[in-house]
């Protein structure tokens, strides 16, 4: 049987950026070592980029990256893999990407996800061990990083480019893994949309899909007898502000391979950086708790109708801010007074059919992203 580990988002910048400068990082990942050195590969999602570079790219958001030399931590860990396609990979653009490869290299850290062009960065990722291969594909949701081209970028999610992707690799490997990273920051469920396309990356021939980026732990389910892990939520991701939240808890998953039969999985529950720095696993009724969370949650997404429901509630809460953004209000205070009613919406109902027309329809998005887009 072979074991393969997986992690959340794994960005080790602030506070555990400085104990490594301290030489006092390696008791912060201890009790959770014996996890990781169990499995004969692990892959991490390495969120940010590792560079000492200070030319952040034009993009809304935050900028992140950690320091070249903490990619010591991988090693720490049995990390010989990480997957790099996410929405901040290319914070510091090609030069912050290449001072990153330069420390994976130089730890013996392979990567897969992004490169200096769309053919790099969308190569699968061939892993051999005991007579059986294991393809990794790795793509995220098109925002600041995404590459279509010659120009630096990440592996974007694209339904019919992946399909191919995916059943290529099902001829050359005995398990295909599709690793990705999207969905909604701080919402606990995959969207409709998401589940659809999951488990379409299992009807092309993936034999399992892990997924992260929504910064806190959501479902999972098996179908059609491969797992679908629909967020991780974070592994190692200080943050000033989250504390004692979500967003301090992260899944840790141990997939098991066994040729001709299905993957099977085990897990465990993290706690990250919050009001202490470091990791350590949940325990007793917090790892309890946990659990029956996740049950909860696995249920919601069984049932097509309850999901629906959930999303649209959640989707409810961001209209106010939507509404907001899709002003022509510029700063803070004009913005906050039209969000306060006490400015009128400048876009008719008239407008709001124009541009619910623009984005839904794929034929009119694509131009208007070209029309739009302001790197080129």
């Amino acid at each position: 049987m072979i074991k393969i580990g997986f992690t959340g988002d794994f960005c080790p910048w602030l506070r555990i950026e400085n104990e490594f400068n301290a030489k006092n990082w390696q008791p912060l990942f201890e009790e959770v070592k014996p996890f990781f050195d169990e499995n004969d590969l692990n892959v991490f999602d390495l969120e940010c980029p590792l560079t000492t570079s200070n030319d952040g790219i034009s993009k809304t958001g935050p900028h992140i990256k950690a320091h070249p030399e903490t990619a010591a931590i991988l090693n720490h860990l049995n990390c010989e893999l990480v997957v790099t396609a996410n929405n901040h990979f290319k914070d510091y653009g090609w030069k912050g990407m290449q001072e990153t490869y330069q420390a994976l290299n130089k730890h013996k850290v392979s990567w897969l996800g992004s490169g200096s062009n769309f053919d790099e960065a969308s190569k699968t990722f061939y892993w051999k061990k005991d007579n059986k291969t294991i393809a990794f594909i790795n793509v995220t949701e098109n925002e600041w990083t995404t590459t279509q081209d010659e120009t630096p970028g990440c592996h974007p999610e694209d339904l019919a480019a992946n399909f191919y992707k995916i059943q290529e690799a099902k001829k050359q490997a005995d398990f295909v893994i599709v690793i990705a990273h999207g969905g909604h920051e701080h919402y606990e469920l995959p969207s409709p949309r998401m589940k659809k396309w999951y488990r379409f990356f299992v009807d092309a021939g993936a034999d399992a899909v892990v997924a992260h980026h929504t910064h806190i732990i959501s479902g999972y389910e098996v179908y059609n007898g491969a797992p679908i892990f629909y967020s991780l939520g974070n592994f190692c991701f200080d943050w000033q502000g989250e504390r004692n939240k979500p967003w301090n808890k992260g899944m840790i998953v141990r997939l098991q391979f066994e040729k001709n039969k299905p993957v099977t999985f085990e897990m465990e529950f993290v706690l990250q950086n919050s009001d202490a720095v470091g990791l350590s696993f949940l325990k007793d009724d917090d790892k309890s708790k946990m659990t029956e969370h996740l049950s909860k949650l696995n249920a919601i997404i069984q049932d097509d109708k309850l999901l629906e429901a959930e999303f649209k509630r959640y989707a409810e809460t961001w209209k106010p801010v939507m509404n907001t953004w899709i002003q022509p209000y510029k700063g803070k205070i004009m913005s906050s007074l039209y969000k306060r009613g006490l400015l009128p919406s400048i876009i008719t109902k008239k407008k709001k059919l124009l541009y619910t027309n623009l984005i839904r329809c794929e034929a009119h998005r694509d131009i208007l992203l070209q029309s739009i887009n302001p790197t080129k």
